[in-house]
């Protein structure tokens, strides 16, 4: 099992160190245009026709206080009047407003149990209202809830999978509130980089003036290139957007090695470099043996009793394993094989790349998940 373990870490990292030095990547996937992004929504709502799985209401008092609000609105008053249903549940509504949405734009909706329910199956959403961060209404949700988990149980027995308490409602969310936003009116934009660089950001900056033949684009810090629109694009932003998001840009990226404990999962950037440094691995086993005997007194005796007397056996081996020289300025597969030859596991590769960080021979970031 070590030895397969070793071998898929060993495999995973040599991929990564076979990759191609250069690729080049288009504008569009390394960065936004400002102003055009999603807008997140929330709402509180309730889930009606539950089949006994909804809020206990005894317990859950925002649940009954909303279902006596609801029910006052439509003209039924049941103040002071006890309520047992297990049919309504509070929920939470979420959704995203997707750029330059319209009114009448239908989206879809994310609905998340409040309380107690313990499952949304057969549920409709009321009419709930969804707010944006500046606490105005821009969309409205209702429809039947689609779950992808289910909950069954008995007196002795219980089985869920997934998660009943959260649905989804496909198109259940209707835009009535657009954002303003003039594009083809801006006289300039600025471009954010996903991953900031300054060589990334200057050869956006060098691809979008070649390509438009004079120096409108000029990277202002490591995550921003701003443009100067053209005049020959002056109130069609659009059609220079859509030239430039294609042109190819090899993006730089700073030497990282990302670790997740968890897992033992261990990625490695092309350009890792590492200082000379030597590296022991070595694991101290200790084991213990009880034996139970049975102490007693010859057939004949006149004295003595049976007993059972404990037996303890200890054992110490240290699997010492060969010094590793790592020589200076190696490559990232060199650095791997090199690791690799002290036949270890991804725990403990993780210990030691930790260790040549804290050695100070090794140039790149660690970033443990």
């Amino acid at each position: 099992m070590r030895t397969l373990r070793t071998a898929l870490v060993a495999a995973l990292l040599i991929v990564c160190a076979s990759l191609p030095a250069a690729a080049a990547s288009r504008i569009k996937d390394l960065a936004n245009v400002e102003g055009v992004r999603q807008n997140q929504l929330i709402g509180y709502g309730l889930v009606v026709g539950l089949n006994g799985t909804g809020d206990t209401l005894t317990n859950i008092p925002f649940t009954k206080q909303s279902l006596q609000a609801m029910l006052e609105r439509l003209g039924v008053n049941i103040r002071g009047a006890q309520i047992r249903t297990g049919n309504v549940a509070a929920v939470m509504v979420t959704a995203n407003l997707p750029a330059f949405g319209t009114q009448g734009t239908r989206i879809d909706v994310t609905v998340s149990a409040l309380g107690d329910s313990k499952s949304l199956q057969g549920g409709v959403l009321l009419v709930t209202p969804l707010l944006g961060a500046d606490g105005n209404v821009y969309a409205v949700a209702q429809g039947s809830v689609a779950i992808g988990g289910f909950q069954a149980e008995g007196e002795a027995a219980k089985i869920v999978r997934g998660v009943p308490t959260v649905g989804r409602i496909a198109n259940g969310g209707l835009i009535e509130r657009e954002i303003e936003f003039a594009l083809n009116r801006l006289s300039q934009l600025r471009m954010a980089l996903r991953n900031p660089d300054f060589t990334t950001a200057k050869r956006i900056a060098a691809a979008v003036n070649d390509f438009i033949g004079s120096a409108t684009a000029e990277p202002l810090d490591p995550s921003t290139v701003q443009l100067t629109i053209p005049q020959q694009y002056r109130g069609n932003v659009v059609a220079l957007l859509t030239e430039i998001e294609q042109l190819q840009v090899e993006p730089d990226l700073s030497a990282k090695i990302v670790i997740d404990e968890r897992s033992g999962i261990i990625v490695m950037g092309r350009d890792v470099r590492v200082s000379m440094v030597a590296v022991a691995q070595g694991n101290l086993t200790v084991t213990i043996t009880e034996t139970a005997q049975v102490s007693q007194p010859s057939a004949f005796a006149r004295v003595g009793e049976t007993r059972t007397v404990a037996r303890t056996r200890i054992g110490v081996q240290e699997d010492g394993r060969k010094l590793a020289l790592v020589k200076e300025g190696v490559s990232l597969q060199q650095l791997v094989d090199g690791l690799n030859s002290l036949g270890i596991g991804p725990r403990d590769l993780i210990a030691i790349l930790q260790a040549i960080k804290a050695a100070g021979a090794i140039q790149a970031d660690i970033e443990v998940m």
